[in-house]
């Protein structure tokens, strides 16, 4: 009896760590894109707000923020995963 708790309470434990790591892979994916946006930002007004080049600076950006924590990997997975999920979405409503 003992023994069937411990393996509930294993089992739960590990759910619970798994959220609480999905929750905080989350966080830092939010924080570093706040922080890609900001960059972002600065570029767009060290340029003299000069429309026309928000994919660069985004991109310039990204890449600046990301050569400076270990948290890339991460990010990039996450956003990977987010563009295949809109492009089958996009995908879907074509053929709809």
């Amino acid at each position: 009896m003992e023994m069937a708790v411990n393996i509930r309470k294993q089992g739960s434990l590990s759910v619970d760590t798994q959220a609480r790591r999905q929750k905080q892979q989350a966080l830092m994916a939010e924080l570093l894109e706040r922080k890609i946006r900001l960059h972002a930002r600065q570029r767009y007004e060290q340029r003299g707000q000069v429309e026309g080049f928000a994919l660069q600076d985004w991109v310039e950006a990204e890449s600046e923020v990301l050569s400076k924590t270990v948290f890339a990997p991460s990010y990039r997975k996450d956003r990977q995963a987010a563009t295949e999920g809109t492009r089958a979405s996009s995908a879907c409503e074509v053929l709809a």
